[in-house]
């Protein structure tokens, strides 16, 4: 039985003690925040387990990333708010072998059990650090985004801001005076030309170079929300490392987000993604998403040789229809198209599903993005020049 306002119940311990576990579960909860959740609870009441869950959720939560991990988080908490003492020790060999858990659970885990180490356990914990901290880099750099802990996803954060993308420079149809320039500018000759009577002082020029137009379109399916938070983060680097970015989110509708990710301050940007966009981790529609961006997109942002970075599984809810025409039009649209897919991370991957067998005769590069590792292999993908598949 829930405690009520009206009795003397230990409701603001209790939502003190629930917004401690979430921030150490990686929940950005501040002290405002747990002041107007105790109170929003009683404004609303405590008459059923779901309105608590509701008025927690609307107060704590920020994106919609968050959901799973609160959800988790409430329901064990709230069976008994003393939960965490008694589970203390159970969780100990469970947190140790992380590989065997749900991401999620993982994290709530760890939140759990912070500080609460025997003191033989810490002491070998820090010979392990100590032993072994050369390769923990190493990896880290290696890890799968959906495995990693609360620190490790911190780690990956930054790592993903410091990405840079040396995309290699197209040339303009414009020109540029430059006196050692190979080609003769004859506009410039003649005009000189008219001011001197006895020679003709040849003026040369060259082409202009500029950075090509990059677009991203990432998939944040439900099958792709592991990785969905990551990408964020990389589309929000790029975006703010150069010119000319154009981000895309796409489920089961088309999300332009380049406006968003703007911010400088990232978590600005993703809670203005987050309240932009309306279909998080639900279904996916690839090709009517992709035929959405070649209708209302495609000659806005391709022109003059751009580059797309395609974010997804292929994983197609209507199982691949009109998708063959949308990636060929694609195509032909820009210089080179990129297809990221965190399913390479399994050795026996094999493109069996229609919609990954109808996007791949399009693709140029056809790389892996599910660790820090992979999206640095993407960086040394995209600063070669790699050629044109057969038309």
């Amino acid at each position: 039985m829930l405690p009520t306002p009206d009795t003397g119940g230990k409701l603001a311990e209790n939502l003190l003690s629930f917004a401690r576990l979430l921030r150490a579960s990686g929940l950005p909860i501040g002290t405002g925040s747990i002041l107007q959740a105790t109170e929003a609870v009683n404004l609303v009441g405590l008459e059923s387990r779901a309105d608590l869950h509701a008025c927690l959720s609307s107060v704590f939560l920020t994106r919609h990333e968050q959901q799973a991990l609160f959800d988790q988080a409430f329901s064990l908490f709230w069976q008994n708010p003393k939960i965490i003492e008694r589970m203390l020790g159970a969780m100990l060999p469970t947190v140790q072998t992380p590989q065997q858990q749900d991401p999620v659970s993982r994290r709530l885990s760890e939140a759990l059990n912070t500080g609460k180490q025997p003191p033989e356990e810490a002491e070998r914990s820090l010979e392990f650090d100590a032993r072994f901290t050369a390769s923990d880099q190493e990896v880290l750099q290696q890890k799968d985004f959906a495995q990693m802990s609360v620190e490790e996803i911190a780690a990956a954060k930054l790592a993903m801001q410091q990405l840079r993308l040396p995309l290699q420079e197209i040339k303009s149809r414009r020109f540029l005076v430059d006196g050692s320039g190979p080609v003769i500018d004859m506009r410039r000759t003649l005009r000189a030309a008219m001011r001197q009577s006895d020679t003709i002082p040849l003026q040369y020029k060259r082409q202009r170079t500029r950075n090509p137009a990059l677009v991203v379109l990432c998939d944040i399916s439900g099958s792709m929300s592991q990785y969905s938070r990551m990408f964020l983060h990389f589309m929000h680097a790029v975006t703010n490392d150069r010119d000319r970015v154009y981000s895309f989110v796409f489920g089961t509708r088309l999300s332009h987000i380049s406006r968003h990710l703007a911010h400088r301050d990232i978590d600005v940007a993703l809670q203005k993604t987050s309240e932009a966009v309306e279909d998080w981790s639900g279904g996916t529609r690839i090709g009517a998403c992709l035929g959405q961006f070649n209708r209302q997109w495609s000659r806005r942002v391709l022109s003059q040789g751009g580059i797309v970075l395609l974010i997804s599984d292929g994983l197609d809810r209507d199982e691949g229809l009109g998708l063959k025409q949308e990636m060929d039009r694609l195509s032909r649209s820009c210089r080179r198209l990129v297809w990221l897919n965190p399913l390479l991370r399994y050795e026996k991957f094999e493109p069996k599903a229609q919609g990954i067998q109808a996007m791949l005769p399009y693709v140029d590069d056809f790389v892996s993005a599910h660790s820090i590792k992979s999206f640095k292999e993407l960086v040394e993908v995209l600063s070669k020049d790699g050629e044109r598949r057969a038309a």
